[in-house]
């Protein structure tokens, strides 16, 4: 009788807490390789010779295909799947990085911060796109908080430890040396996903909504508005903390790294410790529209009175305001992509935060360029932190009265010829 041959079963392909590990680190190295340009501000200003309104210029360049290009990384999501979307946007950027150490003049400079924004759009398509498709709604805030984690330590790494680097052996080097570490990333990554990302490649029952159907939801302008409101702060003081610490606080380099550094730290502490206790109000029994709601009105509102606080304070409390805008940040990290998460599904994750990030990071461009006009017209920060408080408010009325309750939103049908996608 011939030997019956019996095969084990394949093992389990798992999502784990080391995935979500590795989308943290991804998004650290993304915020340490996009904020260096900010570091660089003092050294890189004086030696090509940039007015406050060119370098704001320069810092706006990386919008300009960052914003429109998360509408392309939200559709390679369901094409090539989240995985490897990543995996390539990644290595994009680190090259990107260590370019531009290298570069000889503006004009270089401008088209390497094009091709980093178009690599780091990847990013939190993909980590919505899996966190949504994997986690449930009670995880939904540890694991963005760790992803916020990644967001925040990136800046108070790249400040701090750049910052030092910088003032001892300049901008160049440090660029050449990020850029090159950066594409170490890909080891792990690769290795622990590669299961998975075959998983992901399986034929699905439904489609991801289209983004016309995305577009017809006042609950997205909402949350893209609110995104946008909550990022034009953000976006301001991780562009020209630098710039405003050394000109007009009168720091050093050296000084403005640590300051700035322990900043980001607070940012840090306050997204984790804010993305846990939101898990815990939601076990207890809070609902999840109170909860995501309450704690991004109340970051709104820090982040106006820091402002404020900057705008109207001597240098103590300037420098104290600045910490507390570091924790309004935490406070609305982890909400700004739980909520959208949510409200879009496993099913429309990745274009729902596709969409909801290219609105948002619209500050990104509008930001630096005002700023930059504001400085250059007043020769002071002041009215550009009036305009960053403003602003922050107006994200209020976002989540309020756009955006009503935070659940998932029903999508329609795919066409019975695409129910089956591959």
């Amino acid at each position: 009788m011939a030997a019956i041959e019996i095969k084990a079963a394949p093992a389990p392909v798992t999502f784990g807490g080391g995935v979500v590990v590795l989308l943290a680190l991804a998004i650290f190295i993304n915020y340490v390789d996009r904020g260096n340009l900010a570091t660089a501000a003092p050294l890189m200003k004086d030696e090509l010779h940039l007015s406050a309104s060119r370098f704001g210029l320069l810092l706006s360049a990386f919008f300009w295909t960052y914003v429109p290009a998360q509408i392309l990384a939200g559709w390679l999501c369901e094409k090539i799947n989240p995985y490897r979307t990543y995996a390539l946007g990644l290595a994009l950027w680190s090259v990107s990085t260590a370019l531009t150490g290298l570069a000889g003049g503006f004009a270089m400079l401008i088209l390497l911060r094009l091709l980093l924004g178009l690599g780091e759009s990847v990013a939190f398509p993909c980590s919505s796109k899996l966190i949504a498709q994997h986690l449930p709604q009670h995880r939904l805030g540890v694991a963005n908080g760790m992803i916020a984690l990644g967001l925040s330590l990136g800046p108070a790494f790249g400040t701090f430890a750049g910052g030092l680097l910088m003032a001892r052996l300049g901008w160049r080097p440090v660029f050449l040396l990020f850029g090159l570490v950066s594409l170490l990333w890909l080891w792990p990554w690769l290795a622990m996903t590669r299961n998975l990302s075959r998983a992901d490649d399986a034929p699905k029952v439904d489609a991801a909504p289209p983004f016309s159907q995305i577009l017809a939801r006042r609950e997205a302008w909402g949350a893209g508005l609110g995104h946008f409101c909550n990022n034009y702060a953000f976006y301001f003081v991780i562009s020209w903390l630098p710039l405003y610490l050394v000109k007009t606080r009168g720091f050093t380099v050296s000084q403005m790294a640590e300051l700035g550094g322990l900043i980001y730290l607070v940012y840090a502490a306050s997204s984790i410790v804010t993305g846990w206790l939101s898990d815990r109000w939601l076990a207890a029994g809070g609902s999840v529209t109170l909860v995501r709601k309450s704690i991004i009105i109340a970051g709104h509102v820090l982040t106006a009175s820091a402002m404020l606080g900057c705008m109207l304070g001597n240098a103590p409390v300037a420098v104290g305001s600045l910490f507390l805008a570091g924790v309004s940040f935490g406070f609305n990290s982890p909400c700004l992509y739980a909520i959208g998460q949510t409200l879009a599904g496993p099913r429309g994750a990745g274009k729902w935060i596709g969409f909801q990030n290219c609105i948002g990071n619209l500050a990104g461009i509008v930001a630096p360029i005002v700023t930059g006009a504001v400085v250059d017209r007043t020769g002071e920060f002041t009215w550009a932190f009036a305009v960053a408080g403003a602003v922050a408010l107006a994200g209020v009325f976002c989540w309020t009265a756009m955006v009503g309750k935070i659940a998932p939103l029903t999508w329609p049908a795919a066409g019975a010829e695409a129910r089956i996608l591959r």
